[in-house]
């Protein structure tokens, strides 16, 4: 049996993950913003489903949130930092509140509940944290770039902290969904207003076509919280899970695009050290 610690419960990958860790038996502490959704996630398997009231974006929460299932639920095996939301809008478009909304529940939110499990997790030698970014972390599109911004950070952070942790007994995994059924490309979008002519014959289309296929993506939530169960049942799990075949044919080319480029421009980024 595994405690979980999972944000943002209340429906989407967060909701498909809890719902399937407490099917196998393992307990999980879920966050959730309002009363009404706590009881309601508590009521779902008594003894073995605990919600919590957090927002991510009350940082200091975060640390009597954690404490709290440490106590009086179980010890955390695994923690799952799920909570986010996409936005959609150019570049010069957006203002900057917009772009630290963006961070401040992608990034810092994410960073805070890791700070706040890894005393825990140091002093048992052990635990698993997964961070859910996106293969938006790793790949971009027009529209997306203030999400993309926040992925790429958290992608950035998952890293170096699995390598910061490694010897303590600690895994780390950023797992990068493409396009699944969830959501995120409809109540969870946070769309812009786009004012400015020059974007709107890229932009345009983009974002129609990016509304009118919410809801019909081909990835499976519940399949994505099987794949996340392996994973953390793994006794060597990836600091990279990619998960649709969307997902892994986007990063695929990217890294072929990447190290075509690295080799063309080769002898440019190579002259430039002292003689």
């Amino acid at each position: 049996m595994k405690t979980w610690f999972i944000t943002g419960v209340s429906s989407g990958f967060g909701r498909a993950l809890a719902e399937a860790a407490l099917e196998r038996g393992d307990r999980v502490a879920g966050t959730l913003r309002s009363e009404e959704q706590r009881a309601a996630f508590d009521a779902l398997k008594p003894g073995l489903s605990l919600g919590v009231r957090l927002d991510v974006t009350r940082h200091d929460d975060a640390r009597r949130a954690v404490a709290l299932v440490e106590e009086s639920f179980g010890p955390i095996d695994v923690l799952v930092n799920n909570a986010g939301y996409g936005h959609e809008g150019t570049i010069e478009e957006t203002p900057l509140d917009e772009y630290r909304k963006q961070f401040d529940v992608n990034v810092f939110g994410a960073v805070s509940a890791i700070q706040a499990v890894l005393p825990y997790m140091r002093a048992r030698r052990s635990g698993h944290i997964v961070n859910i970014t996106s293969m938006g972390g790793i790949v971009t599109f027009p529209g997306l770039g203030v999400y993309h911004g926040s992925k790429f950070a958290l992608e950035g952070i998952s890293e170096a902290l699995s390598k910061e942790v490694a010897d303590l007994g600690i895994r780390v995994t950023a797992v990068e969904p493409g396009a699944f059924r969830t959501e995120w490309a409809g109540r969870s979008m946070n769309r812009g207003s786009a004012s400015i002519a020059d974007y709107e014959p890229l932009f345009a289309p983009l974002r129609k076509a990016r509304a009118e296929r919410s809801g019909k993506q081909p990835g499976d939530p519940a399949k994505a919280a099987s794949a996340i169960l392996t994973l953390v049942d793994s006794p060597k799990p990836p600091v990279h899970l990619p998960l649709g075949t969307d997902a892994l044919a986007f990063i695929r080319c990217k890294l072929d695009t990447f190290s075509q480029e690295v080799t063309a421009w080769e002898p440019v980024a190579s002259a430039t050290n002292f003689d």
